[in-house]
């Protein structure tokens, strides 16, 4: 088993910035894949961005492309995702995920480990 909390999330205005928090515990000896994804009212869970257990493969949502940045820690068993021109659609609960594969971490199943979400807020 794998849990996963996320931190780093709050309330910012458009145009700033911030970073997320995933901290992995339990059996991180096995290095996953690690992706983030947002949930809005109302809306479907989305895939935001995903990285390989090296970091040599990251993978971007379009609407995020350029602003967002992937990026991991395996010595700290944690992974980031930096936020930079934050828009107000960016509004949602931002959760954690990590997954046997690249394939299965980029999409919302059954399978893998779901941390319980941060809220960003981006104000206009």
């Amino acid at each position: 088993q794998v849990q996963l909390v996320e931190s780093g999330g709050g309330l910012v205005q458009a145009g700033g910035s911030l970073r997320l928090s995933c901290a992995a515990s339990g059996r991180t000896g096995v290095i996953y894949p690690m992706g983030w994804f947002r949930q809005a009212p109302g809306k479907e869970r989305e895939f935001v961005a995903a990285l390989n257990w090296n970091a040599g493969s990251t993978y971007y949502a379009d609407s995020v492309k350029g602003r967002f940045t992937i990026s991991r820690d395996n010595a700290k068993n944690t992974v980031y995702l930096q936020m930079n021109s934050l828009k107000p659609e960016d509004t949602a609960v931002y959760y954690c995920h990590a997954d046997s594969t690249l394939a299965r971490v980029r999409v919302v199943g059954d399978t893998g480990y779901w941390g319980q979400g941060t809220q960003v807020t981006v104000s206009s």
